[in-house]
């Protein structure tokens, strides 16, 4: 497996984790209290902390973890982190690009939001959610692209 889809992997299930954790701890108590009232404030920039945080180490220990088996291997470690050819390249490109279109289309239900006067709390989520569903098609069509051939 290709160091950049070790790296596509960690992305994905960092993001599905911690979106998950967010949106339970935010959505919970929907039922019991209007959503105005509630913070969601702080754990949404803990949720972007953690997603920042828990990418970065896991990509360095995904790192460690890929030389250490190619050491065990017999192979030179670095090779297989350093390694990048065009087809890594493309599918982070092509990867990225549809991610782009699917935030730019989450913005523009933000911005129809922004627009209809709805609260904060719906406004911040949705472009989080936005966001997170970006980061979510982008790397399941990487991951597609590896497993399928491109």
């Amino acid at each position: 497996m290709p160091f950049e889809e070790k790296l596509t992997w960690v992305n994905l299930v960092v993001t599905l984790g911690v979106a998950a954790t967010y949106f339970t701890a935010v959505l919970t108590p929907l039922g019991e209290v209007a959503a105005a009232e509630i913070a969601y404030q702080r754990p949404l920039l803990i949720a972007v902390g953690a997603s920042i945080v828990l990418t970065i180490v896991g990509a360095i220990l995904t790192a460690i973890a890929t030389a250490v088996s190619g050491e065990i291997a017999g192979r030179d470690a670095t090779a297989d982190i350093e390694r990048k050819d065009e087809r890594d390249a493309d599918i982070n490109r092509r990867g990225d690009l549809l991610g782009y279109y699917v935030a730019s289309a989450g913005a523009v239900g933000v911005m129809a939001l922004t627009m209809l006067e709805a609260d904060y709390f719906w406004i911040a989520n949705a472009l989080y959610l936005s966001f997170l569903t970006a980061a979510l098609v982008s790397a399941t069509y990487k991951l597609v692209l590896y497993r399928r051939g491109y």
